[in-house]
C-alpha cells in the first residue's frame, strides 16, 4: 500500500546521514585514486626508474627521416658544398641466437674498447648482457657519430657483418661539408643548426631545391634523444635534394680572395669585396667578401657585394657622363670647362679636386679621366641644373633605381632620391653627380659598367646555371640581356674610350703595365659619421672596369673600406686598382681565349714543334720512330732539345735554351718537364687539357715584372 504520510523526524535524519556517508566515501575513494596515480607516476620505480621516465625513454613516435641535401658545384664541376653521411652506432642484443651471442660478445666488446677508447671491454660486455636479459632491443655503443670509413671498418666486426648483421645497427645523419672552406663561405652559405635549413648564401637562396623531401618512419626515442627506427620498414622514403650548378670558377675565386686579403692586410682595412663577371652573359665567376676579425684574420661572413648600399663616389661619374652624352650628343673632346685651382665655392658647399693646385681647363673626356669633381659639377650645371628630373629619369633608364635581380637573397634596394623628397636640396644634384647622397651596392655599380662594355646592353648578373636532379635538368637559367639598350652605341663607344683614358692618362696609371688593355674608373668616397662626411674617419676606395678593353670579356669591381694605414696616398688608384690588376693578370694568364697562340719558331720550313724535352729522353722517342738522333745534331752536353717537322716531313733537331729569359719556349714538352722548369723559376703554373704543351700564355723570351703566373694548354 502506498505511503501517503510524511516521514517521521528520526527517519529523515537517518537518510541525511546515509547521504553524507556515501559522499564521504566517494571523496575518500577519489583522493585514493589521485594519490595512487601520483605515486605510480612519480614515486613507484621499476628497475631503478620511475614509470614516467620509462615512458619518456621508450616513447614511440612518427619521426622525420632527413633527406640528403643536394650538392653545390662550381662551373668546372668542383664541389663547393656536399652532405657527408655519419652514423650513430648501436646494437639490438636480442637478434642473435644464444650460441652466436655467447661466442662473439667478448670479441665485439674488445674491438669497440680498443678502437674507440670510450669504455672498457668489461663495460660493453656487462651493458649488452644486461640489455639482452631485460629484453631491451637497443643499446647505443658510442657517444658520437662515426664516418663512412669507420662504418666500413665496423662492418667487418661480429654482429655487424653485411652478410649476417646479427643486431648491429647504423642510424644515418648528414653533415654539410665545404671542401674549399673558408673560400667563398658567405657566397656558398651555411645551414641553421636547429632546423637544418639554409641560413644565408646559396644554401638559403636555393633551400627549397637543395633540401629535398623528408621521409617518415616510426622510431623509438632513447636517452640522449637518440631515435632508432622500429623495424626495418620505412613508411615514407625521403627524396634527395637537387644539385645546384653555379657559375663560380674556383681559380678566379682563389685569386680574387688572395688579392683582396693582401690589400686588406697592407692597408689595415676593415673589409672589402671583389666581383668578377662575364660581360656577355652576366655570369659571376668570383664573389669574394672579407671582414677583418683580428690583426691578420679575415672571414667571409658578410655579403658586402649584394647588401652594402653606400655612396659609390667617383665611380658614379660614369652615369653622369652617360646622361650628358645621351641628352646632348656633344663631342666630349670639344667641350671645355675651367676647373681652376682645384677649389670652388658654390652656394653653401665647397667643391674640391683631389689634385693639389687643380687641373685648370679640361675637356669633358678629361673630366672623367682625371676624376674632377669641379669639372663634373660644371658640366651638370650647364646641362641639367634647370631640369634635374631629366637627369633622374636617365638614372632610371640606366637601371640604377632598381635591384639587379641576381638569384641570391638579400640584395639591398638602391636609394636615389627624387627631386620632391624632403632631403632634396639645391646642391643635391651636384653631390649626386659625383656619387654622394645615394646608396648603391657594388653589384649594382658593376652592372652599369658591364653594360658599357657590352655596347650599351644591360645584362642581369647570374650565379646559378642549372638545378639538376641526378642527370635530369630541373631548372635551366639562361642569361638575360635587356633588349632595349640603356644608351646608344655611340655613347657606349665614347665612354669606353674615356675609361681607357682613366688608365692611360688618368687616375689608374698602374694598369698601363698590363699586357692587355684595361678600361675602368677609380672611386674614393668619404664615409658618413654622425650625419656628416668625414675623410678623417676612413675612405671607401673602389675600382671598377673591364678587360680586355678592345674586346671585353670580363668586368670586375674591387671595394676596400676604411683604409687607414700603410701610407698617406690612400686613394683608389693606390688601394683598389692593384687588386683589380692582380685579379685580371691571373685571369688573363688562365683564359687562353684572351690572347692568340704563340707562333712557331722561325726555323726555315718548320711548321710546328712536335717533340721537346731532355735530350736523353727525346733520344729514346726519336730512335723508336726513326727520326734521326737528336744528340748528334746538337752540341755535346746539351740538356734540352726540340724537334720540328718541316714542310717535307723532315725532322730538324736543335738545342733549346731555358735560361736566357724568364719565359722559355715550353711548346712540345710534356707537362712534367714544363712544371719542373717553370716552378724552379718561381712561376705559378696552371694548365688545361692533357698531353704536350701546345700554347702558353706568356710569349717565349719575355720578361715578367709582375706576378709570375703562366697558363699552359696541353693537347
Amino acid at each position: 500500500m502506498k505511503r501517503t504520510q510524511p516521514p517521521k523526524p528520526n527517519e529523515k535524519q537517518a537518510l541525511i546521514q546515509r547521504a553524507y556517508g556515501v559522499a564521504i566515501l566517494l571523496v575518500v575513494l577519489a583522493i585514493g585514486v589521485i594519490v595512487k596515480l601520483i605515486r605510480v607516476q612519480y614515486y613507484e620505480t621499476y628497475k631503478g626508474k620511475s614509470w614516467a621516465k620509462h615512458a619518456a625513454l621508450n616513447d614511440q613516435k612518427l619521426d622525420t627521416i632527413q633527406a640528403m641535401r643536394g650538392n653545390i658545384f662550381s662551373s668546372d664541376g668542383s664541389l663547393l658544398a656536399t652532405s657527408l653521411p655519419f652514423y650513430r652506432v648501436g646494437i639490438d642484443p636480442n637478434v642473435a641466437d644464444s650460441a652466436y651471442f655467447a661466442k662473439n660478445l667478448e670479441e665485439l666488446a674488445g674491438k669497440f674498447a680498443t678502437h674507440f677508447r670510450e669504455h672498457s671491454k668489461s663495460y660493453y660486455i656487462e651493458r649488452i648482457r644486461n640489455a639482452r636479459r631485460d629484453r631491451r632491443w637497443y643499446v647505443p655503443l658510442l657517444g658520437r657519430a662515426i664516418s663512412y670509413l669507420e662504418r666500413e671498418q665496423i662492418e667487418e666486426w661480429p654482429f655487424f657483418q653485411k652478410r649476417k648483421r646479427a643486431g648491429g645497427k647504423f642510424d644515418p645523419e648528414y653533415r654539410r661539408y665545404r671542401p674549399f672552406s673558408p673560400m667563398a663561405d658567405r657566397t656558398v652559405g651555411t645551414l641553421d643548426r636547429a632546423t637544418g635549413r639554409g641560413r644565408v648564401g646559396l644554401e638559403a637562396s636555393f633551400d627549397k631545391q637543395l633540401a629535398g623531401t623528408n621521409g617518415l618512419s616510426w622510431v623509438e626515442v632513447l636517452p640522449g634523444n637518440i631515435r632508432i627506427p622500429v623495424g626495418d620498414e620505412v613508411n615514407i622514403r625521403p627524396e634527395a635534394g637537387s644539385d645546384i650548378h653555379t657559375t663560380l670558377d674556383i681559380n678566379f675565386q682563389d685569386v680574387a680572395e688572395s688579392a683582396l686579403k693582401q690589400s686588406l692586410e697592407e692597408f689595415k682595412a676593415n673589409f672589402g669585396c671583389v666581383i668578377v663577371m662575364e660581360v656577355a652573359t652576366g655570369k659571376i665567376k668570383a664573389l669574394s667578401n672579407l671582414t677583418r676579425k683580428g690583426p691578420n684574420q679575415f672571414l667571409d661572413d658578410q655579403n658586402y657585394a649584394l647588401t652594402m648600399g653606400a655612396d659609390p663616389g667617383s665611380t658614379f661619374k660614369l652615369a653622369t657622363m652617360m646622361a650628358i652624352l645621351e641628352e646632348t650628343g656633344i663631342d666630349p673632346d670639344k667641350v671645355w670647362v675651367d676647373t681652376g685651382t682645384g677649389r670652388l665655392r658654390y652656394r653653401s658647399m665647397t667643391i674640391v679636386d683631389a689634385h693639389r693646385g687643380g687641373f685648370g681647363r679640361l675637356t669633358a673626356s678629361q673630366v672623367l679621366e682625371k676624376s674632377s669633381n669641379i669639372g663634373t659639377h660644371l658640366l651638370m650645371q650647364k646641362y641639367f641644373y634647370s631640369k634635374p628630373d631629366k637627369y633622374l629619369s636617365y638614372l632610371d633608364k640606366f637601371r640604377l633605381k632598381s635591384r639587379t635581380g641576381v638569384h641570391m637573397d638579400g640584395e639591398a634596394a638602391p636609394l636615389i632620391r627624387d627631386s620632391h623628397a624632403k632631403q632634396w636640396s639645391k646642391t643635391s644634384i651636384t653631390y649626386m653627380s659625383y656619387g654622394y647622397e645615394m646608396r648603391l651596392t657594388p653589384i649594382q655599380i658593376l652592372t652599369l659598367y658591364n653594360a658599357v662594355a657590352n655596347g650599351g646592353y644591360w645584362v642581369r648578373p647570374m650565379i646559378v646555371d642549372q638545378v639538376r636532379s641526378s642527370s635530369e635538368i630541373v631548372d635551366n637559367y639562361e642569361p638575360y640581356v635587356d633588349p632595349q639598350p640603356i644608351c646608344s652605341e655611340r655613347t657606349a663607344r665614347l665612354l669606353k674610350d674615356m675609361l681607357e683614358g682613366v688608365v692611360q692618362r688618368g687616375t689608374a696609371p698602374l694598369l698601363k703595365k698590363s699586357p692587355y688593355r684595361v678600361a675602368g674608373k677609380t672611386g674614393t668616397a668619404q664615409k658618413i659619421v654622425n650625419g656628416t662626411y668625414q675623410k678623417s674617419k676612413g675612405l671607401r676606395t673602389s675600382f671598377v672596369g673591364f678587360f680586355p678593353a678592345d674586346r671585353p670579356k670580363y668586368s670586375c669591381i674591387v671595394l676596400v673600406d676604411n683604409s687607414l694605414g700603410g701610407g698617406s696616398d690612400l686613394y683608389a688608384g693606390t688601394v683598389a686598382a692593384p687588386v683589380f690588376k692582380q685579379v685580371a693578370d691571373r685571369i688573363y694568364a688562365y683564359d687562353m681565349s684572351l690572347h692568340a697562340p704563340t707562333p712557331p719558331p722561325s726555323d726555315s720550313g718548320a711548321v710546328q714543334v712536335q717533340w721537346a724535352g731532355r735530350a736523353s729522353e727525346v733520344q729514346v722517342v726519336a730512335t723508336a720512330l726513326n727520326l734521326g738522333s737528336p744528340t748528334e745534331k746538337v752540341p755535346e752536353g746539351t740538356e734540352w732539345v726540340q724537334g720540328s717537322t718541316g714542310a717535307k716531313g723532315k725532322t730538324t733537331w736543335q738545342a733549346r735554351s731555358i735560361d736566357k729569359s724568364d719565359v722559355p719556349d715550353l711548346r712540345g714538352m710534356p707537362l712534367r718537364d714544363a712544371l719542373f722548369i717553370m716552378e724552379n723559376k718561381g712561376f705559378r703554373v696552371s694548365f688545361k687539357g692533357a698531353g704536350k704543351v701546345v700554347t702558353q700564355s706568356l710569349e717565349p723570351g719575355s720578361k715578367v715584372a709582375g706576378p709570375k703566373n703562366i697558363m699552359l694548354s696541353l693537347q
